[in-house]
């Protein structure tokens, strides 16, 4: 554990912060986007967790109790949702402190996790991270739009081009 690294449940006083913060490294996050998440968290749909380094906001990552994803969905899996790490700050340990966090969360009320993860370079890391923290593919293979991707059908290789993965609870 990185003791520079606090990693806690977003605060309704946190909804400027991190849409200033956004903003401000180009990732694109619109303030009803950031506001909605934390009307989900006070209605259970939705936990944010923020990273801060040094006191500074740094990230942030959501558990959707509810995956979009019809697997997970029907399986009570719930989905690790819109990971993000302000770019000066990757590689500090912020993304696994985070991923730790939400895990333990997970596990505790569900005993297993999903999440998706596009395919393209600029989710390498991520595709990474996943990989060394013991995510393995669904078995449902390439999804677009949420939907399976058929033998030679052409889809865009955008944001909505995912991979699953699942991890279950470790034995203690």
């Amino acid at each position: 554990m990185n003791h520079s690294i606090e990693v806690r449940r977003m605060a309704e006083s946190d909804v400027d912060l991190v849409f200033r913060v956004f903003a401000e490294h180009h990732i694109k996050k619109p303030k009803d986007y950031i506001l909605r998440c934390w009307e989900q968290n006070v209605a259970g749909e939705r936990i944010s967790l923020l990273a801060f380094y040094q006191g500074q906001f740094t990230g942030s990552l959501h558990l959707l109790a509810t995956s979009d994803y019809p697997y997970f969905a029907e399986n009570g899996i719930p989905e690790i949702n819109d990971f993000n790490v302000i770019p000066p700050f990757r590689k500090l340990g912020i993304g696994n402190e985070l991923m730790e966090a939400i895990e333990k969360i997970a596990f505790e009320k569900y005993g297993k996790v999903g999440i998706g993860v596009g395919l393209y370079r600029s989710y390498g890391n991520a595709q990474r991270l996943y990989a060394k923290r013991g995510y393995i593919p669904d078995g449902r293979g390439l999804m677009y739009q949420q939907l399976p991707v058929t033998p030679g059908a052409i889809v865009c290789a955008d944001d909505d081009l995912n991979l699953f993965f699942m991890k279950v609870k470790p034995n203690d």
